[in-house]
């Protein structure tokens, strides 16, 4: 189990979901707390000059990026469309 906090533009990001996509959202944060790896969340640890960050999936089109600062929380970043997050 794991702490999730959120990034102060968190909130501003997550406001280009639709509603369906928002409560899917809160269901895959319950389950980025239990285990950040849960098969569910397709996570994916990401490379480049995004080292250090992971992403999740809500839908096919849409990426929540997140970092753990310690093995016992993480920090979620931003939400964002698969064509823009990786950028």
């Amino acid at each position: 189990m794991v702490v999730v906090s959120f990034k102060k533009g968190f909130q501003k990001s997550a406001q280009f979901l639709s509603n369906q996509q928002r409560e899917k959202l809160s269901e895959l944060v319950v389950l980025l707390a239990e285990d950040p790896f849960h098969p569910k969340l397709h996570t994916k640890s990401l490379d480049g000059k995004l080292a250090g960050l992971f992403s999740f999936r809500i839908t096919r089109d849409w990426r929540v990026m997140f970092k753990f600062v310690s093995s016992k929380e993480v920090l979620v970043v931003k939400v964002r469309h698969r064509k823009e997050v990786y950028r």
